[in-house]
């Protein structure tokens, strides 16, 4: 026999205090933490208790007693449900200096290193439609919210083009309206929807894996480059063709269309391939000088306005005089590496995706860069000791690690090269301070810079500089 479930208490008239981590709010009851969503300090809510643990409690708002003067109105009607923007409730200088918050917080908790002051967080030009790629997913079973729900209202069309629902990976929220990208990218993918069940195509089955429209990625660029990638869980032929002819008749500004047939269980495309229907199988962006080339599989930076501040604290921290011979880790398309050349003797740059070491080489070329070398391949494979003694002991290294950070064999061999500084580029403070925590056998924290790449969210990228101890 299951166990029992405890009846979990329901707190009335709670005061919200702070902002937590992954963007989560708290109170204190009885000297306990309790998280929620959805709140700012200020609120007074009422929560019903979903977890309670020895330490901390969980629970969800079911009523809002009072509003903070702190809080925001959301601009979005898909706030609280698809998951996206949750800090809309703050306004943006208050998201800002949460996030300098959580900054220092990661470096002195985990890192416990020595610190400088850490300089003003960079806020972002631009809160709304920043983004340059956006991925939404097919459904035959549509998210109902609990409004829509209530209102008895019938339902025919189940189907939806938009966001997963967090936490339900077979439950996808169509989506009338985002301000994430450019209003052509809303366009885009509304017509899409409308052809599809004008004209009777299946939707994805996430629980039975069959339909035949999967996903949709769209990516621009300043330049005016629209990329769009049509994702197929099957093969036919007749049907794709009448659906992307449709696409590039009603929409010229779509540069490069590309589709790939996915029958995967996952939606991962790395190890799939790509065919070019329409247009260039790349598109191109602009920083300063240089032009970037991006692929279909290409990492690039998803907000261009803020990766150009971001790309400039890097290259100032990096203190380059020309003669430097420079690393740079997790170097994706080689943008910074493209970025830096003209300041360096020469730039390593080292990617997992081999398809993106292409159009790094590509991109050094077109930007008549020829002190530049890449290598694909998993970074604690490339980068070892021998490496090292083939190509040369760098007097800078910048590293731009996925969210996981570093590998330990990857900072052992950062230790055994000593470099004299190294630039450490994170989309995850908590990673990077235990990274820096293990660097710090050797190296000293001189400068931090927090910058926001993600208005609305609780996400941060911080670029730490670390020179060489005595």
């Amino acid at each position: 026999m299951a166990p029992r479930k405890k009846n979990l208490p329901l707190l009335e008239a709670v005061e919200i205090t702070a902002i937590a981590g992954e963007g989560k709010s708290l109170a204190k009851i009885d000297n306990m933490v309790v998280f929620t969503q959805y709140a700012v300090p200020g609120d007074i809510v009422d929560l019903q208790i979903t977890k309670k643990k020895n330490s901390y409690m969980e629970g969800r708002v079911v009523r809002f007693v009072k509003y903070s003067d702190r809080r925001a109105t959301p601009f979005c009607s898909h706030y609280g449900v698809c998951g996206g923007c949750k800090w809309q409730i703050l306004p943006y200088e208050d998201q800002i200096k949460q996030k300098q918050q959580q900054v220092e917080d990661c470096l002195t908790r985990i890192g416990k290193v020595a610190l400088p002051a850490i300089s003003p967080i960079l806020g972002s030009a631009k809160t709304m439609y920043y983004r340059n790629k956006l991925e939404f997913s097919f459904s035959n079973k549509r998210w109902l919210t609990q409004e829509q729900i209530s209102s008895g209202e019938s339902f025919d069309d189940m189907n939806a083009l938009g966001f997963h629902i967090p936490g339900k990976f077979d439950k996808v929220l169509d989506i009338d309206h985002c301000y994430l990208q450019t209003e052509l990218s809303d366009q885009i993918r509304l017509e899409i929807k409308k052809y599809g069940v004008e004209h009777h195509l299946d939707f994805y089955d996430f629980r039975e894996q069959s339909g035949f429209l999967r996903n949709i990625i769209i990516r621009t660029t300043q330049k005016g480059n629209v990329m769009l990638i049509v994702v197929f869980f099957r093969e036919d032929k007749e049907a794709r063709e009448a659906l992307l002819n449709h696409l590039v008749k009603t929409f010229p500004q779509i540069s490069s269309l590309i589709y790939y047939i996915n029958s995967k269980c996952n939606d991962t495309l790395t190890d799939q391939e790509p065919h070019l229907f329409h247009g260039e199988d790349y598109i191109e962006e602009e920083m300063e000088d240089l032009h970037f080339k991006i692929g279909p599989k290409s990492f690039y930076q998803t907000n261009t306005t803020q990766a150009y501040e971001l790309y400039k604290v890097a290259r100032n921290l990096a203190n380059l005089t020309g003669n430097e011979l420079v690393y740079d880790l997790y170097t994706g398309t080689g943008t910074i590496a493209c970025f830096v050349a003209k300041q360096a003797k020469q730039v390593i740059g080292i990617e997992y995706v081999p398809e993106a070491i292409e159009d790094a080489k590509i991109n050094a070329k077109n930007n008549a860069l020829d002190n530049t070398l890449f290598y694909a391949g998993d970074m604690k494979d490339i980068l070892t000791d021998e490496f090292i003694k083939r190509h040369g002991r760098p007097d800078v290294i910048i590293t731009d690690p996925p969210r996981d950070g570093m590998h330990q064999d990857v900072v052992n061999v950062i230790l055994n090269a000593e470099p004299k500084r190294i630039v450490y580029v994170s989309c995850n403070p908590a990673t990077q301070a235990r990274d820096l925590n293990l660097l710090d056998a050797k190296y000293a924290v001189k400068a931090v810079q927090p910058v926001d790449m993600f208005p609305h969210t609780h996400h941060v990228e911080n670029v730490v500089l670390l020179e060489k101890k005595n």
